[in-house]
């Protein structure tokens, strides 16, 4: 079995289209155990929940959820179809969630409101959020807090905080995870958060087809690359590269409860 896990990532994105098989192979050869592809509306959770099913033997699972890019699309609640999916058992999180003012594809207002929801959400079925958060962490940690999401716990996912906001997630009893910006050659200040986080809080993802690090930056993104970031990791963090897997590996068996599934 491969011990390496991509907690973050897009198989059902159109870019995988022609060679998704292909892309899992790969992963599978480099040592990807676990990845774990996350909804971003209703039909690309659909998708990702199918691609977990029918790839369970490769250590392929999913999330529901809708993206602060799509909030408008939710704005009154999210749909009764929609929120059922979260209960199947291939279902880890909920999200892909959160607050992105950066872009502002959807009024903040209104991704404040479904960032709620999907708090409730998640308390409902007793599965971890996953958050997006982009030139608003300070208003995603407020709702976060006042919802009542240390009961779910969740992932900030592609983290690119400071050190204090690194903190404040730790303290609300979330984790951390590391993608490709982490190898990029302006990350210093990222690699210094990553470096200081407490082992048992660190994750590692890909975002693909996003974020490719170094040195396929530039490309389309993949499962594979993953073992990139935990290179980099573990150089940065002085750590032996085993040790950092088994203990990503830990953590992302804590936080998404796959615990007892056979092994790919």
């Amino acid at each position: 079995m491969g011990t390496l896990v991509d907690t973050h990532c897009h198989l059902d994105m159109d870019s995988f289209d022609p060679d998704r098989e292909a892309v899992l192979d790969r992963a599978a050869s480099c040592g990807v155990g676990r990845m774990v592809t996350v909804g971003t509306d209703g039909a690309s959770s659909l998708k990702a929940l199918d691609l977990a099913l029918r790839h369970t033997s490769r250590g392929v699972f999913a999330t529901v959820g809708v993206h602060p890019h799509e909030a408008s699309s939710v704005a009154e609640g999210l749909p009764g179809a929609l929120r059922d999916l979260a209960r199947h058992d291939r279902v880890v999180a909920v999200g892909e969630t959160g607050l992105d003012f950066f872009y502002d594809h959807s009024p903040r207002e209104v991704q404040k409101k479904v960032l709620a929801f999907h708090v409730s959400w998640a308390l409902e079925v007793r599965k971890p959020l996953v958050v997006h958060v982009r030139d608003a962490f300070d208003e995603a940690l407020d709702i976060l807090k006042s919802e009542g999401a240390a009961g779910s716990g969740g992932v900030f996912h592609c983290f690119s905080g400071t050190w204090e906001q690194a903190v404040a997630a730790l303290d609300l009893g979330f984790y951390l995870s590391f993608a490709g910006p982490v190898t990029f050659s302006k990350g210093e200040a990222l690699r210094d958060v990553a470096s200081r986080i407490p082992r048992d809080r660190l994750l590692c993802e890909t975002d693909a087809p996003y974020l490719a690090p170094r040195p396929f930056r530039g490309k389309r993104n993949e499962p594979a690359h993953v073992a990139r970031i935990y290179d980099r990791l573990a150089e940065v963090r002085r750590e032996a590269r085993v040790e950092l897997e088994a203990a990503i590996y830990r953590n992302a068996e804590a936080l998404f409860r796959w615990a007892g599934e056979k092994a790919p």
